[in-house]
């Protein structure tokens, strides 16, 4: 088993795992492939790793080290998970619902739901400010129980 893992560099389950990926991947491409919005799917795919590869990661990835820089102190425990952690959440949220807070297809949503879509960017800043706030919690009272001796 050792002489696996060293020849081929992962644990033995991860072939298999890559393997069943594979084929749940190529069993959704069959699906789609008699769709006749396959192609319009495919460019949305293609245009969302597009978007995330040359815009998006790049974007975060320089935040990153500007908050690491920002946040690293000696001897006193980095907040910065307490930073990344809501903001990936406020991140994906944000690219989730992006369409309802930028207010985009107001008539689509609301003759789908009957209820007023403008309310989201509202909603979206609140769940964002309660996760900002509850790791900023979580970090002090981790800050609080180091000091007890």
């Amino acid at each position: 088993m050792a002489d696996l893992r060293r020849a081929y560099g992962a644990a033995p389950w991860h072939p298999l795992l890559l393997a069943g990926c594979f084929a749940v991947t190529g069993w959704i491409a069959l699906r789609l492939a008699g769709e006749a919005s396959a192609g319009r799917m495919l460019l949305w795919f293609l245009g969302a790793v597009i978007a995330h590869d040359l815009v998006l990661f790049p974007v975060y990835a320089s935040l990153d080290r500007v908050a690491r820089r920002a946040l690293a102190r000696g001897g006193i425990p980095s907040p910065l998970n307490h930073v990344r952690v809501p903001a990936l959440g406020a991140g994906l949220l944000f690219l989730v619902y992006l369409p309802g807070i930028l207010g985009l297809g107001d008539g689509t949503y609301a003759s789908a739901t009957g209820l007023a879509p403008r309310v989201m960017l509202g909603r979206w800043l609140v769940v964002s400010g309660v996760l900002f706030a509850v790791s900023a919690l979580i970090y002090a009272a981790r800050r609080l129980g180091r000091r007890r001796p």
